[in-house]
C-alpha cells in the first residue's frame, strides 16, 4: 500500500501545484489588460502597429457626454495637475495651462443616439446624422502616434459640423470610457489640429468622479 499511496500524493500534489500556478496566470494576465495604459510604450500610450487598426462604429461612443473644461477652470482637476506635475518635467501651473488650451470649448454635452450627435453650447442645440469616413494614423513630434476615427455628416441641422472625429488612445472596436473631440467643415484641416482636444466623460459622473477616474489613468 505504501508504495501505491507515496505515487498518487505526488501526482496530486504536481495536479495542485500546476492548478495554482494557472490561476496565477489567469490573474496576471487579468491585472495587465485592466493595466495596461501604465506600460511603457503601450498602445495607450501611442505605440501600435498599423495592422492593429480597426474600424469602429459610433456605437462605441454612443451615450450622454459632459465637456470636463468646467472642472479644469473652477479647481476641480486641481489634484490631476498636481499629480502630473509630481511624475512629468512641468509645474503644475504649468500643466493647468497645457489642458486649458487643450480641454477649452463651448460645446458643454455632447448626445450620442445610434447615428444622430447633438452638441450643446449653453441652452442651444444642433443635430446631424452621420456615417463613418475611415480612419487617419496620426505620428506625433516625439515619435508616438495616434488614430483619428472619423465620422462625416449626411444630414441635418446646418450648424451642425460636416466632420467628427474622436480619438480615445483605443484603436479597435471597444466602448470608450472618455474621448477627445474634433469637429468642423475640412476633414484635412482637423487632422492638423493637435492642440485644441476637448475631452468628454460620462454625463453621469460628477467632478470628484471624473478626477478618480483620470488618477486611475
Amino acid at each position: 500500500m505504501n508504495k501505491v499511496v507515496r505515487p498518487l500524493g505526488y501526482v496530486l500534489a504536481i495536479v495542485s501545484a500546476v492548478a495554482l500556478a494557472g490561476a496565477a496566470n489567469v490573474q496576471a494576465a487579468d491585472h495587465k489588460h485592466h493595466h495596461a495604459h501604465g506600460e511603457k510604450n503601450s498602445v495607450h500610450d501611442g505605440y501600435f502597429e498599423d495592422a492593429e487598426v480597426k474600424a469602429r462604429a459610433l456605437s462605441d461612443w454612443e451615450g450622454d457626454w459632459q465637456s470636463v473644461y468646467p472642472y479644469l477652470t473652477d479647481g476641480t482637476l486641481d489634484p490631476v495637475m498636481a499629480q502630473k506635475a509630481r511624475q512629468g518635467d512641468k509645474s503644475a501651473a504649468d500643466y493647468r495651462a497645457y489642458y486649458d488650451a487643450g480641454y477649452k470649448t463651448d460645446t458643454n454635452r455632447v448626445l450620442i443616439e445610434g447615428k444622430k450627435i447633438t452638441f450643446f453650447r449653453g441652452t442651444e442645440a444642433a443635430s446631424g446624422n452621420y456615417e463613418t469616413d475611415g480612419h487617419e494614423i496620426l505620428t506625433y513630434k516625439k515619435g508616438n502616434r495616434g488614430v483619428r476615427f472619423i465620422f462625416r455628416k449626411v444630414s441635418g441641422d446646418d450648424a451642425a459640423p460636416g466632420f467628427i472625429q474622436f480619438s480615445d488612445h483605443i484603436i479597435a472596436p471597444e466602448k470608450a470610457g472618455h474621448y477627445h473631440l474634433y469637429w468642423g467643415n475640412d476633414r484635412a484641416a482637423l487632422l492638423n489640429e493637435v492642440t485644441n482636444w476637448p475631452a468628454y466623460y460620462p454625463a453621469r459622473l460628477n467632478g470628484k468622479q471624473i478626477v478618480e477616474e483620470m488618477l486611475a489613468h
